[in-house]
């Protein structure tokens, strides 16, 4: 079978047990537990590094649902996995998007730009996919991005001795808050609801903060303002009252638009709404020996944390292995292994 694209793509000899399609935690955590099963397997990642959304877009963030981490900035939880990655030697493609997968009699087809390689197995991890934040709905709002406005905090020191607002009600938008309140002068949190969408300890903490809340609002107008600063107009939900706010930076977190169109291009894909996959709880898509894990994931009572992922990985990795080796020893407890 030619993969899609030509007769010049070439079938690299390179074949693989399992694919591992995004670089972000989930798929870094089942590249190594592959690793431990002793499985064949590349890493596929479309940004220049590995992490994901968590490297590109939240590197300050601070995580708090991993065990054994009270609590961790992004970056450094991505630095640990890279860490343990290395222990158990995966390929690993970055800069690399898969675009197109085929099914044939050895498994499947896996095409990118660089050629394409075989595989019994896929995992997909790819989470949101595309990272493309909601937009603020103000008619305006491209003249001030990257100056007044953002939909993501990458550098702390941007936002050093500002006043800035973040809009958004769920535990994204109050972490950010609260890790824009170590450095600026001044943090408002403005949702358009009374109550926020996140977990009470977020919560609690932000009640404890000097953090200024503005509920329930929206945002509606921006107005260039003195010293390089912005006007907010925003109005109270279910009112005709505005108010007014001058800040020098707004930061945006309304959550991710779902990007279907990517793993929809592929010749064999499992079926997309609105982004993600319904799976069972092993991982398994309706596909044969596909998978998916993280955030591109849904099956009834997931939670969407990382810490959800990193259990998702090694059921899928085992289900994997059973199939494709059925005589192989299981996976051993982890305290049975030597290091």
């Amino acid at each position: 079978m030619i993969p899609k694209g030509g007769t010049d793509v070439v079938l690299n000899e390179e074949s693989y047990d399992i694919t591992i399609i995004g670089g972000g935690p989930a798929g870094m955590f089942a590249g190594f537990y592959a690793g431990l099963r002793n499985a064949k397997v590349q890493i596929i990642e479309s940004l220049s590094e590995l992490g994901g959304q968590v490297s590109a877009l939240y590197p300050e963030k601070t995580i708090l649902d991993v065990g054994g981490y009270p609590h961790i900035i992004a970056r450094n939880l991505v630095t640990e996995l890279e860490a343990q990655l290395k222990t158990v030697k995966p390929v690993i493609k970055l800069n690399q998007t898969v675009t197109d997968i085929q099914k044939n009699e050895d498994g499947y087809l896996i095409q990118t730009a660089q050629g394409t390689t075989q595989s019994k197995a896929i995992i997909i991890a790819t989470g949101v996919g595309a990272f493309n934040p909601r937009k603020l709905a103000v008619d305006n709002g491209a003249e001030f991005e990257n100056r007044n406005l953002f939909y993501s905090v990458k550098n702390l020191d941007q936002f050093r001795d500002q006043t800035v607002l973040v809009a958004g009600g769920g535990d994204s938008a109050i972490d950010e808050a609260l890790l824009l309140e170590k450095v600026a002068k001044k943090v408002y949190l403005l949702h358009r609801r009374d109550k926020f969408r996140a977990m009470e300890h977020s919560v609690d903490l932000l009640n404890q903060s000097t953090i200024e809340t503005v509920t329930p609002y929206l945002i509606k107008k921006l107005d260039h303002a003195d010293h390089d600063r912005v006007t907010i107009t925003a109005k109270k939900m279910r009112s005709d009252d505005q108010m007014t706010l001058t800040v020098d930076k707004i930061v945006v977190n309304y959550g991710f638009i779902a990007q279907d169109s990517a793993l929809n291009a592929w010749s064999v894909h499992p079926e997309l709404n609105r982004g993600t996959i319904q799976v069972a709880p092993t991982g398994k898509t309706e596909l044969t020996n596909v998978f998916a894990i993280g955030d591109v994931s849904r099956y009834e009572g997931k939670e969407p944390l990382i810490a959800t992922a990193f259990g998702e990985a090694p059921i899928a990795v085992n289900t994997i292995m059973q199939q494709l080796y059925p005589d192989r020893r299981g996976p051993l407890h982890s305290t049975s292994m030597h290091h």
